[in-house]
């Protein structure tokens, strides 16, 4: 099996680094959830802030790193204009408007991955900014670590659906 330069920059921008910022939601939803003072000591609570924070701008990093190459590398080759009788299989963008039966996926999904997606690293950033300011007080303060819960529930959804759509198009119009 060999991939193409395309589809290698395709794999590491959706499976490789989306797929990573998925996954590690778990992770980073779980340690806010059980970051409560009836669950863990005060001891416990600083051991899992570390992680909590270096955890929280991991994923905010691979969420920039996610979109930035979406939008900058493998997104220009999506949207390249085909030249007079060019064979519209070979540009996604074109292929799929081309279509009756796919030009929603341009005109929904990739709109939702050009601009919607970018909400993923933002909140995943804004997650990370108050997990760094706040602390330990998260788990005092039930209230702003739902509001980071909720913040982080966000940015996950973007993502996923940022992630699915990619899936989809790639799927009725990949990028050779």
């Amino acid at each position: 099996m060999s991939l193409t330069g395309r589809e290698l920059w395709a794999l590491v921008h959706g499976i490789g680094l989306g797929g990573l910022f998925l996954l590690a939601f778990a992770g980073g939803m779980a340690g806010l959830y059980s970051l409560r003072p009836e669950l863990v000591t005060a001891q416990g609570i600083r051991e899992r802030m570390r992680r909590l924070d270096l955890g929280a701008w991991g994923m905010a990093l691979v969420a920039w790193a996610t979109v930035i190459t979406g939008t900058f590398v493998v997104y220009p080759w999506y949207r390249a204009q085909p030249p007079e009788g060019a064979n519209l299989a070979d540009y996604p963008r074109y292929f799929l408007l081309a279509s009756d039966s796919l030009k929603a996926w341009h005109g929904f999904g990739m709109e939702w991955k050009e601009h919607v997606a970018w909400f993923a690293p933002i909140l995943a950033t804004a997650v990370a900014f108050i997990v760094w300011k706040y602390g330990a007080q998260l788990a005092e303060d039930d209230r702003l670590r739902r509001f980071v819960m909720l913040i982080f529930m966000l940015a996950f959804i973007a993502a996923a659906i940022a992630g699915l759509f990619g899936a989809l198009i790639t799927k009725a119009a990949p990028i050779l």
